[in-house]
């Protein structure tokens, strides 16, 4: 990833969210690399693990092109103490963990994402 990239979705992520963002994660299918982690977390997140299960948005993407629903935009995993938003495209994607949001931020950061990643969409 070149360091234009990595800013614009560091810029468009920290604008949509604000401080409620923990960490951004650009991924492809055989790489992966932290671009953003808040000052007051530790680096001690199993990444691997996250990132191997968000590649699995590339099939879903694929299996939802043709659904009722009309086409894939984002994904949203709920945890306890946060969220993970995930935005593909055909071969790469991002997802971002945040502090709970209301589900306006969490539209706001996944249209900032896909227009950096995909700005012809």
């Amino acid at each position: 990833m070149n360091d234009t990239v990595r800013e614009e979705l560091t810029r468009a992520c920290r604008s949509a969210i604000g401080d409620s963002l923990r960490s951004i994660v650009y991924f492809t299918a055989d790489d992966y690399e932290q671009l953003y982690l808040r000052d007051d977390l530790t680096a001690s997140a199993d990444l691997a693990s996250f990132v191997e299960n968000e590649r699995r948005g590339f099939e879903r993407r694929e299996t939802a092109a043709n659904s009722e629903l009309g086409a894939y935009e984002y994904t949203i995993h709920g945890h306890e103490d946060g969220a993970l938003t995930r935005v593909v495209t055909d071969d790469r994607g991002v997802f971002v963990t945040t502090d709970q949001l209301s589900t306006a931020r969490f539209e706001e950061v996944a249209t900032a994402i896909r227009e950096v990643l995909d700005p012809a969409a």
